[in-house]
């Protein structure tokens, strides 16, 4: 007979494994010695080890469903239950028993992996869907159109969540998303329209730009070229293609007017260089009259200069604001020089100008008066008081003598 802590054969044969609960048969060894049997067996034993640890293995390094993972644990406890194996069975079955609280453990963790997943896929899908709804009510087309599309990534991304919730928050989200196409549809529309509107608007315009082009009438149609062109302004944009053809057309019209136009007026500016220059000589003459000394003989000079002046006939238009501005500028200091002097020898302003004079004179003087009896009484408010009183009218009066003095000039 062989023994072995876990287990023996007996004389006939018969192989047992030790348990708790007593001694178990586990097969029988004719073939060999009873040590052979025993090795036999033990190896039965190690091929139930490795199948535990592969389990182990499996349970602690992958994702193995629960319901998988007990199916393989119950097979395994079976088979170890009823093993022809010698060795430590209690153990096998304990460490079996031990792969069930982790089973169950990973379970827990896969769920609770899971809900924290839910939780925040759930976020991130109600942060897009509140971020499409913002969206939905943009005028930035572009760019909320992009937005919109990059937003249907995201969520595609996402993992699903339990089906209402998913379905709720997906209707929100694609109810946002037609809402911005349908108001950005409408808005193009309308756009399409008023680019109609300005096209037809602006195809009269050109039209009539057309028809005045060939005009010699130089400053009425030039009036209402510049009105056709405020008009085109207010017409608003046509199409691009379209606003192009018709703006070239409109500016070619108006080209075509305006070189005709220049070409007359060049020719004419230059039969009128001689006035120009006949001009420049009064300027000359009548610029020598400022200052203006003897009023009556610089008003007869410069008459006679204004006769001269307008016999001589127009400049060229580019001399004509810069010779007309120093011949205006020539009369402006005439004109002001005669109010001067009406100024000066008006009876009735100087009459009043001496009037009030003589007020205030009388005026500062009683103030001095009191002043100097307030200051005898030692009535310091009254003094300060008194002395800013007399200390304006002493500059009205200042001012009186000044304008009673022009009038003496």
């Amino acid at each position: 007979m062989s023994s072995d802590p876990w287990g023996r054969v007996d004389e006939q044969g018969t192989v047992y494994v030790r348990t708790a609960d007593g001694e178990r048969v586990v097969g029988s060894w004719q073939a060999g010695s009873p040590d052979e049997a025993l090795a036999y067996f033990k190896r039965k034993y190690d091929g139930l080890v490795v199948e535990i640890e592969l389990l182990e293995r499996r349970v602690r390094t992958t994702d193995l469903a629960v319901k998988d993972a007990m199916t393989a644990i119950e097979h395994l406890r079976t088979a170890v239950d009823e093993a022809h194996a010698v060795g430590d069975l209690q153990a096998l079955g304990e460490r079996l028993d031990a792969l069930v609280a982790l089973v169950h453990k990973r379970g827990e963790e896969r769920r609770e992996r899971k809900a924290r997943a839910q939780a925040e896929a759930r976020e991130a899908k109600e942060q897009v869907v509140a971020e499409a709804e913002r969206l939905a009510e943009s005028t930035d087309w572009r760019v909320a159109g992009d937005r919109l599309r990059a937003l249907v990534d995201t969520w595609k991304g996402l993992p699903r969540l339990d089906r209402k919730s998913d379905d709720e928050l997906w209707h929100r989200f694609s109810h946002a998303r037609s809402t911005f196409s349908k108001r950005r549809k409408s808005h193009f529309a309308s756009l399409d329209a008023q680019r109609e509107d300005a096209r037809l608007r602006k195809l009269k315009l050109v039209a009539e730009a057309e028809a005045l082009r060939d005009s010699t009438d130089w400053g009425a149609t030039a009036t209402r070229y510049r009105e056709l062109m405020n008009e085109w302004k207010s017409a608003g944009r046509a199409q691009r293609e379209a606003e192009e053809e018709l703006w070239a057309r409109f500016r070619g019209a108006q080209d075509v007017f305006f070189q005709a136009r220049n070409a007359v007026f060049a020719e004419r500016d230059a039969e009128y260089r001689e006035n120009q220059t006949a001009k420049e000589a009064l300027l000359v003459e009548a610029e020598a009259l400022l200052p203006v000394k003897d009023l009556k003989a610089v008003r007869a000079a410069f008459r006679s200069i204004g006769e001269r002046w307008e016999e001589i006939g127009p400049v060229p238009r580019d001399a004509r604001s810069a010779v007309e501005g120093r011949l205006h500028a020539v009369e402006r200091a005439i004109r002001e020089a005669e109010e001067a002097e009406w100024r000066r020898t008006n009876p009735e302003a100087r009459a009043r100008a001496a009037g009030l004079t003589g007020q205030l004179e009388a005026a500062v003087e009683q103030l001095r008066q009191r002043l100097e009896k307030a200051r005898a009484a030692g009535n310091a408010s009254q003094v300060e008081r008194l002395e800013r009183e007399l200390a304006g009218r002493e500059a009205l009066l200042e001012q009186a003598r000044k304008g009673l003095e022009e009038f003496s000039g």
